[in-house]
């Protein structure tokens, strides 16, 4: 079907394969527009190539631009609480975030969690985040997450959070447990995190230190807990709950109630 003084080019939406035909090939190549709107099945047409102006090449480019668009944007941004700023080079600096990608990051590969500072920055960057990227791409759902210390820090039941969770928009998920800390420091996670690192759980010591997995404020037992896996060295706090993220994975009780609340809303 191709003359041998011919050649035949096709790419799908390819951005680099555009800035060719309009810079190097420019006066070796045509194009041809196949216009949605034509009966191709039933009906004949003559193809003519293109008068490529400013505005036919905004029009092709923009094609390949929002293809790539929904490409590199994950289907859902959630934001939760955290430190806000990025890294010089943008990377998050968010503990919360980080550890939530790290959890989910393998079951979840369209999903990304994003640090929004504190309870109400949470609410005001993630409105205007919902106000802007619902423009611009109309498929991406926008989820936040928060602590469940959602009464000015004072401690809530279960039957305040899901008073809470009726009077909110569908896309606001409240933890059923404190906040990260006691997802983290569960004692099958503890556990798993000493076998992988050929630690010694002492659950006796643990049992005298938790009392209520659910509803203490673990963050200041920190020290405590990592004493209770046999830790002697100085290691950094954060970097040690990053260690238990990566310890957490889909066969866990644990993990299972962080998907309800986060991804079913339970």
């Amino acid at each position: 079907m191709v003359p041998d003084n011919c050649q035949i080019w096709i790419a799908t939406h390819s951005i680099g394969f555009l800035r060719a035909i309009q810079q190097e090939l420019k006066n070796e190549s045509q194009i041809i527009e196949f216009k949605n709107d034509n009966k191709w099945a039933s009906e004949k047409y003559i193809l003519k190539p293109v008068q490529l102006s400013r505005l036919e090449w905004q029009k092709l480019f923009s094609t390949a631009l929002d293809d790539l668009a929904n490409l590199i944007c994950p289907k859902v941004i959630i934001y939760c609480e955290g430190r806000a700023e990025p890294t010089p080079d943008g990377r998050e600096q968010g503990l919360d975030a980080d550890v939530y990608n790290t959890i989910f990051a393998k079951y979840y590969p369209e999903v990304m969690f994003v640090s929004s500072g504190g309870n109400t920055e949470l609410d005001q960057r993630s409105n205007i985040a919902i106000a802007i990227f619902s423009k611009i791409f109309t498929d991406l759902k926008i989820l936040v997450l928060k602590d469940r210390d959602i009464a000015s820090g004072n401690l809530t039941n279960e039957q305040t959070r899901i008073q809470y969770l009726n009077n909110q928009d569908e896309n606001y998920r409240i933890l059923k447990r404190f906040e990260l800390e006691n997802y983290l420091y569960d004692k099958e996670v503890l556990r798993e995190y000493c076998q992988k690192n050929e630690l010694v759980f002492n659950e006796e010591k643990y049992d005298e230190i938790v009392q209520d997995i659910d509803n203490e404020n673990l963050k200041d037992k920190t020290g405590a807990i990592k004493s209770c896996c046999g830790l002697t060295i100085s290691i950094n706090p954060e970097k040690f709950k990053r260690n238990l993220a990566g310890c957490i994975n889909n066969s866990m009780k644990v993990y299972r109630e962080l998907e309800d609340v986060i991804f079913k809303r339970k």
